[in-house]
């Protein structure tokens, strides 16, 4: 038992070393348990096989299956569990049905932290209501405030229409079927625009909008040459 004990705290120590010679290091948790960290595993996948980046870049990414506080605060009590000091927090989660002032307070508790610790900066990449309105903007310019169920409903037109079917909130190949068959770029461009266009407003009353954008934008950054292209 001590022996393996021992082990594991070797493991441990060894992975901490490993971590801490990442130069930039992204911890994002995500609301949902497959759609949005299927899509930024597609991320992940891309820069850890760029010999670029895969020894400079760490990403983590972690489904929370809770909605909007607790996303924030599954993130405090990880960021606290593995003594990390340095970073980008990125709390990905959707408006949905939950009340304006759980939402909106996302936000306003990053602020909050974001002032203890200069090197460890918490971001908030919502979506109002939900995740696929990020998905169709690679097809569309929509300011329609729908229904998720709208949205859903484009997707699967539009899925169809490619050749590949039904839109599904498990695709493995989510991040791939984007970034081949929609306009990463102007998913960007429109996202910023209605953003710009609800300056002023609280996250819950841009309807609809979405800041996943921004994560998008970090990540990018690591992407090779030729990928970068279809964001930038």
């Amino acid at each position: 038992m001590a022996k393996k004990a021992g082990m594991e705290a070797w493991k441990k120590k060894r992975r901490q070393e490993h971590l801490e010679q990442k130069k930039y290091r992204y911890y994002i948790f995500c609301e949902g348990e497959q759609t949005e960290p299927q899509y930024f595993a597609g991320f992940k996948r891309m820069i850890e096989d760029d010999p670029i980046y895969r020894n400079m870049v760490l990403i983590e990414i972690e489904p929370c299956a809770a909605e909007t506080m607790r996303v924030i605060g599954a993130a405090e009590k990880h960021i606290e569990k593995h003594g990390i000091t340095k970073g980008q927090i990125w709390c990905v989660y959707d408006k949905d049905s939950f009340p304006l002032k759980d939402f909106n307070g996302v936000t306003e508790r990053a602020d909050r932290l974001n002032r203890v610790n200069p090197d460890l900066q918490y971001h908030c990449a919502w979506s109002n209501e939900c995740i696929e309105f990020w998905f169709l903007l690679h097809f569309a310019y929509y300011t329609a405030n729908n229904h998720r169920s709208e949205y859903i409903a484009f997707l699967n037109d539009k899925f169809k229409g490619l050749g590949i079917g039904k839109y599904r909130k498990n695709m493995g190949n989510i991040f791939e079927i984007l970034l081949e068959k929609g306009n990463p770029k102007l998913a960007i461009r429109y996202a910023k625009r209605i953003i710009n266009e609800g300056r002023g407003k609280t996250p819950a009353d841009i309807a609809p909008g979405t800041k996943v954008y921004e994560l998008v934008e970090e990540l990018v950054r690591y992407l090779p040459e030729e990928c970068k292209k279809r964001f930038n």
